[in-house]
Formats: C-alpha cells, structure tokens, sequence
C-alpha cells in the first residue's frame, strides 16, 4: 500500500495492504483511493471478485467517515452497507474510489462511495451507514 495523502487509519490496515490501495485524498467526509485489480482478486468466472470489489469500496467508506485529523477518542464504525455492482471488471484494470458524506444527525451518517474504472465507467455504488463509537479502553 502507498499513499500520496496520510490517514492514520491505513497504518495497520492489512485488506488495504492486500488490495494495494493508494490513498490519493483524505480529509473530514471526503476520501479518494486507488487500486489496479490482480488476478488473486478473480472469482471463476476471471471477473474481479465482487467481494474484493466491495473491500475496496468499504475500505474507501471507513477513511471518509474517520476523520484522518481525529484525536482517537471515537470512532466511527459501519452498521450497514447496500452495494449495486454495474460492470464487471479485471486484473490489469485501475479501479478509483471516491467518498463524500450525504447527511448525518448526532452519531450516525450516510455516505456514498462510487467506484469507478480510471476511465471513469462505473463499476460499483455503494452506500454506507455509519455509527461514531468511542474508541476502545477510552
């Protein structure tokens, strides 16, 4: 994993290591990540494999809705996702990842994170809920 932006989050974030996630942007409700498709990410069909499809996206979902400048005394976790998958995808092929924050009330949020191809085709919508917790031991 290599980064052109900082979010403390990715630090120990092994998925994001394994996707090969490039954070482009990270900011409060805003993050952009970026990642090429291998063939260990192939289903049977030597399509991406939605799951990874959907890592990729999720991992997008947990930078926007952390704030990368957070003291650590929260955080803010999923408590629910709905994805549509719109084209399939393959090894070689540059996924891109962008998240903003659509509304929020006291600790909960929404978010849509849309994954697209470099090209900018879309592959995937995602939506995410989100619920601010306070940290571990805290």
């Amino acid at each position: 994993m290599t980064e052109t932006a900082h979010h403390p989050m990715l630090a120990d974030d092994r998925v994001a290591r394994w996707l090969g996630v490039t954070l482009e942007a990270a900011e409060k409700d805003h993050a952009r990540i970026r990642m090429t498709l291998t063939e260990d990410q192939h289903n049977g069909f030597g399509l991406a494999h939605g799951g990874a499809v959907f890592a990729f996206a999720d991992t997008c979902f947990a930078l926007t809705c952390n704030d990368p400048a957070s003291d650590g005394s929260t955080l803010t976790v999923a408590s629910g996702v709905d994805v549509n998958f719109l084209a399939a995808t393959r090894a070689g092929q540059t996924l891109v990842a962008e998240g903003r924050l659509v509304a929020a009330a006291g600790r909960s949020a929404v978010y849509d994170i849309t994954v697209t191809t470099d090209d900018g085709t879309p592959v995937a919508a995602f939506r995410g809920r989100s619920r601010t917790i306070p940290a571990p031991g805290r």
